[in-house]
């Protein structure tokens, strides 16, 4: 759990909330950088490290996929892991306005909205998984589980 109060994210305050245990991890960054950059920074496995990819559908619902930093998004499984028929890349102009969060620093947790998510389904076998804490240089270490519960998300396949 975070020590300082100051430095708690609106996700901690969620996770914290609901009694769900994590790992708070702090690094030093003025501006987004990729998840491998990120993970590079803090010595982390990169398979254990996911990030969270926000998208628009056909229908113009909002929906978040978390997905493993070194895979890409496949399009047509998520949208089918959705129902829908298609879903594209929310514009970066408008992440903030959707999400309640910055490039580089938006999680599943703790959005302006909760939108329907899904977790790739390679995060189900891990012990632990790390995740953008809701800003920009903190990560957070947790149970996919509990990633899953604290969420609403299912796991599915959605990564090419």
């Amino acid at each position: 759990m975070a020590k300082n109060k100051d430095t708690k994210t609106n996700a901690m305050r969620i996770l914290d909330r609901d009694k769900i245990p994590y790992e708070a991890r702090f690094y030093e960054c003025d501006e987004f950088i990729d998840g491998v950059h990120t993970a590079d920074i803090l010595g982390l496995e990169h398979r254990l490290v996911y990030k969270t990819i926000v998208t628009i559908g056909h229908s113009k619902n909002y929906y978040v996929f978390v997905i493993p930093i070194e895979k890409s998004i496949d399009f047509k499984k998520a949208a089918r892991a959705v129902g829908e028929k298609s879903v594209e890349l929310l514009p970066l102009k408008d992440v903030t306005a959707v999400t309640g969060y910055v490039r580089g620093g938006c999680t599943a947790v703790g959005m302006k909205k909760q939108y329907v998510t899904r977790i790739d389904e390679s995060a189900a076998g891990l012990e632990k998984m790390i995740v953008s804490g809701g800003k920009i240089g903190v990560q957070l270490s947790l149970k996919p589980e509990d990633l899953r519960l604290v969420t609403g998300a299912e796991f599915a396949d959605v990564t090419e």
